[in-house]
Order: C-alpha cells, then structure tokens, then sequence
C-alpha cells in the first residue's frame, strides 16, 4: 500500500513555535505517538506515512492550531490529551470558544470533550441535570465551574456544596474538632475545585458569609433550595430515600447538578442514583448525561486504568 502525503499549512496568525511547543517539545511527542514522518519547513507541515495514521496527525496539529487560534498555549498535558482522544475515536472536541468561567490566574475554563460539551449545555438548558462518568472526566469540576460562574452572573445567590458522608473502604473513627472540620475531609474534592477557580482568601470569605455553603446529605432535610445553584457530589453512595428527599428540595429559580460514578461506590444495596435514572429519565427539564473514558482529561493513564478494570469486571462476568 501506498504511503499517504499531506501538507498542512499553519496561519499567519499562528505562531509555529506555540504549535510546535519550546524546543519541539509538542512535535517530539506527535512524533512518537504515530508511526508517520513528520517534517516541519517554516509554517509548513509534511506528513507522510499510512493514510488513517497520517489522517490521526493531520487531526492532531489541526486541534493544537485552533488551540493556538483562540490565544491558548498547548501544553504536553494537551497533547497527550488530544493524542488520547484522536487515537480512541472520541470524535469532533467542543469549540475552543465556549468558555464557561476565567479563573482568578487569567485561564479560561472550558469543555474539552464532545461529552463535556453535552454535559455543560444540558447544565445550562435543564433544572436539573445528572453527570455520569469515571473518574476524571470532569464531572465535578465543571459543574462547579458553571456554579461560580451563575453565581458571579447573579443568577444565583448562593452555592450549596452537598455530599453524603460514606468512607471509602476504611474508616476514620470519629473525628475531632466542629462539625465543619469533620466534613473537610470529605468536601476536600469540592474545595479543591472551588479554590482552583477564585482564591483562597475569596473562597473563604465567601463560605464564612454563607454565600458557599457546604452541608452534609444527612442535613438537607426539611430545607428548600431557592435562587441557589447546588451540587450532589459521589451521588452513587446515595440510598434512594436520600435521593428523593435531595430532588425534592428543589426551589424557584434554582439549579441542581448531581454527578457520580456507579463504579465506585462505597454503599451497599440500592443506589439512589441508578433508581432515580429508572425513574426520572425522560421527564421534562431532567437530563442524564452520560460521559466514558473518551471523556477523561486526567492523566492519560487513567483512561487505561478505567479501561483495565472495565474488561477486568467483564471477564469475570463471564465465568
């Protein structure tokens, strides 16, 4: 079989070297992602090789230009991320442009998947919405994006950070101090995400005034949500029980996003989240967004990882 050639021309607008990364940083790791010859002469790239290989890098460089295009710097994480995603299949990424939020250090957050970008739009067109996925694929992490960002849009007055309190496979006694320092350890993922956004001392601040607050499942009870955009996080440790009582504190002019992993669950028996897609799904103003490891903007290894243990779980269905 014939070798494929092709020529792709950068912009004038596009600096090769952004593309390129410092030193040839980006290039050298295309270059040992594919089986293809790679030349560069100015703003000009030659790739010669197999024709749905030569077809993967043309996409490749295409992605980090309109990166590029849209004032971003790719960075190897990137380009690993792009590689991963171009040799999967993960099909057509999200315009570049579809910001949701720019946190405090200038960088512009946005859906870097096909599902993200379903994931983000369903957020924004439902009442509420439910994010499932493994882990990785951003489901937290965007939708506290989309919570700051309703908040600093005043569509919101307030952010409500729920999760239910379950110990991953170990447990940690009874912790000392007031009831907020013994929630730290579990809510630490969702301050993770809110102190990546604003900064310490604003985030702080605005838990302090009540603005952000974080509550424990067990203590939503007998409360109504109004003008408040809230987040159930690790929803697969729900009991259906406490899963009605959450959707049923639904007030006026609220959002509510629930997001888990039916993968990783901590909780025996039923699940509230897998009971609440039976019967919710469908319904008006509810979606269920589905998000796999095409999706997952970690570590490439941990799309291997999910990937392992996925057919790990099959074989021994099969025995």
């Amino acid at each position: 079989m014939n070798p494929t050639h092709v020529r792709l021309t950068i912009p004038d607008n596009v600096d090769p070297t952004s593309v390129m990364g410092p030193t040839d940083a980006l290039l050298r790791r295309i270059e040992r992602a594919f089986d293809a010859m790679i030349t560069v002469r100015g703003n000009v790239i030659s790739l010669t090789g197999p024709a749905d290989v030569v077809n993967m890098v043309t996409t490749v460089f295409s992605r980090l230009i309109s990166m590029v295009e849209t004032g971003q710097v790719p960075t190897e994480a990137d380009v690993d991320l792009v590689i991963e995603q171009v040799t999967h299949g993960a099909g057509e990424l999200p315009p570049s442009s579809d910001d949701i939020l720019l946190t405090y250090r200038g960088r512009a957050l946005r859906p870097k998947t096909a599902g993200q970008r379903r994931y983000i739009e369903a957020i924004r067109r439902n009442t509420i919405t439910f994010g499932i996925g493994p882990a990785g694929t951003g489901k937290t992490y965007l939708a506290m994006a989309m919570a700051v960002a309703a908040l600093k849009r005043r569509e919101v007055a307030r952010i409500v950070l729920v999760r239910p309190v379950i110990e991953a496979g170990e447990s940690l006694g009874y912790l000392p101090g007031t009831l907020q320092e013994k929630l730290d350890p579990y809510i630490r993922p969702l301050y993770d995400a809110l102190f990546d956004m604003t900064d310490m001392e604003r985030g702080n601040a605005l838990i302090e005034q009540g603005i952000i607050e974080i509550a424990p499942l067990a203590f939503m009870r007998g409360r109504t949500m109004n003008n408040a955009f809230v987040i159930l996080d690790e929803a697969q440790n729900t009991t259906p029980d406490q899963m009605k009582m959450f959707l049923t504190r639904l007030g006026f002019s609220s959002k509510f996003v629930v997001t888990g992993d039916v993968t990783q669950r901590d909780l025996l028996g039923t699940n509230g989240l897998d009971v609440a897609r039976r019967v919710l799904e469908g319904l008006d103003d509810i979606a269920f967004v589905d998000l796999n490891r095409n999706d997952i903007v970690r570590h490439t290894l941990v799309a291997r990882i999910v990937d392992a243990y996925e057919a790990s779980e099959k074989g021994e269905e099969r025995k």
